[in-house]
Formats: structure tokens, C-alpha cells, sequence
């Protein structure tokens, strides 16, 4: 039988991640909507219901102009530091490194052509940028926004990389949620909610709790990208917990 189907929550400013009957089940994507599209897209031709919440708003940070001839290289960890950055003065030759394949997506797209990319985590990141990049070769430009869950700036310094953080984004929770979706929600509780990211995490918890949601997840089976995001939301009742990495999506369905 098919699997049942997936519910996302949005991390940063609703990356976006999945979206639309209790059928098969329910799935609930936290993440925002221009990211998640192909997971969308995929889950729903597989007959789930898939229902989409943006918990951040992603908010531009203006920087001052950056010489980016100084850099040999440069860091993207998540796609919102590339389409919040200017690359008009940037050439499109310099050594890139992106966390994960949606952040390789819009370096490709912005046409960055020199690209190594991660398997999504900042972990894997930093052995990339180590077996790739000897620090020899020049300081690197590391574009990330205001809140992040691993300082590899700091622990790249430590092995002797010369790291400028440029930071030209934030991410703002939402603090709301609309009465039609939380009547969908209570009618309809969905059997599997993703979290991307603690900060995500974090938001959705305060909903959860200002909103008297806390005893409707008891049948839900909560996925999370870390443990990070997973410590969270421990205090709330789930079926069952899991941790996740990038691309793992649909695997899951079939963990249930």
C-alpha cells in the first residue's frame, strides 16, 4: 500500500517545503514554498495531502559594498544568502561552496559556475571546504544569515582559514496563524510534520503553545532535520520522533 502522506512545516521564512485529504494521510512541510516546490509537487502525485506553513519571514539585511576581489572563495549555507546578496560585482568563476542542492540550485541559477556542494549539513560542509581548499590560496567570504545553529566561521579559523562573515539576512518568526488553518488543522491533524531547522523549530513550539495545541500530535509522527530542532519540541507529545537528513523526505514515508 502507498505510504500516507506527509505534512511539512516551513524553517526560514516559509524555505518553503510542502503543501495539500486525510486520504492516505496527512503531511505538514515547514519550510519555504519556493524550496519545497518539487516535494510538493511529488508527495501530492502520490495522493497525500500535503499543507505548507512558512514559521519565518526571511528579511534582507543591508550590508555595506564588499569588495568580493579580496575573496578566493566563498560560502553559502542556505539559498537565502545567495538571493539576498548582490552578485553584480562578483565573478561568476570563484570558488563556491554551498551547503546543500538547493543552495547549489540558486548558485547555478545566479550563475556561479565553480561549485562544490555539501550533502546538507554544516558538518560535511567544513570536510569539503578542508579536502578542497587549502587556506593558502586566500581568505574566503562566508554569506550566511543573522542566526545559525553551527559557528564554522569560528571553527575554520581554528584551522588556520582566513573567514570574513557577511551576514545579509535575518530570519523573523511568525507569530500567528490564521483561523482557517487552524480549523484545518484541528479537523484534520496530519500524520507527519518535517522541521528544517531549530530556529523553525523553536517558532513552531511558541504556536503551538499559545494556540492550546499541545494535545493534538499524539498520532503524528514527527520528523526533524537535527537533533537541535528535535530538543525543541520534545516536551510535546508525539507518535514518534525522527531525525533526518536532506533528501530523505520520501524515505521516510515508507519508516511509518
Amino acid at each position: 500500500p502507498p505510504p500516507p502522506p506527509p505534512f511539512f512545516f516551513n524553517p526560514d521564512h516559509g524555505i518553503p517545503d510542502a503543501q495539500e485529504s486525510r486520504g492516505l494521510g496527512d503531511v505538514y512541510k515547514r519550510q519555504p514554498l519556493d524550496d519545497s516546490k518539487e516535494l510538493i509537487i511529488k508527495f501530492t502525485s502520490m495522493n497525500h495531502k500535503v499543507s505548507h506553513l512558512p514559521l519565518l519571514q526571511i528579511k534582507k539585511i543591508e550590508t555595506q559594498e564588499i569588495d568580493f576581489s579580496q575573496f578566493k572563495g566563498v560560502i553559502f549555507t542556505s539559498a537565502n544568502s545567495l538571493k539576498n546578496l548582490n552578485i553584480s560585482k562578483i565573478d561568476k568563476k570563484i570558488i563556491c561552496f554551498c551547503v546543500g542542492l538547493a543552495t547549489e540550485r540558486k548558485a547555478k541559477e545566479l550563475g556561479f559556475q565553480n561549485i562544490f556542494c555539501a550533502e546538507g549539513n554544516v558538518n560535511n560542509l567544513k570536510e569539503l571546504i578542508l579536502q578542497n581548499f587549502d587556506p593558502k590560496i586566500g581568505p574566503m567570504a562566508y554569506i550566511s544569515g543573522e542566526i545559525v545553529s553551527y559557528n564554522l566561521d569560528q571553527d575554520l579559523i581554528s584551522d588556520n582559514y582566513v573567514i570574513k562573515r557577511i551576514i545579509n539576512y535575518t530570519a523573523i518568526p511568525n507569530e500567528n496563524l490564521s483561523d482557517d488553518f487552524l480549523r484545518d488543522i484541528k479537523s484534520s491533524v496530519p500524520e507527519i510534520v518535517y522541521i528544517y531547522s531549530e530556529n523553525s523549530a523553536k517558532t513552531f513550539f511558541t504556536l503551538i503553545k499559545k494556540y492550546n495545541l499541545d494535545n493534538i500530535w499524539m498520532e503524528t509522527n514527527l520528523m526533524c532535520m537535527g537533533e537541535k530542532a528535535s530538543s525543541a519540541l520534545n516536551d510535546i507529545k508525539w507518535k514518534k520522533i525522527f531525525l533526518f537528513n536532506p533528501g530523505e523526505e520520501e524515505f521516510l514515508l515508507y519508516k511509518i
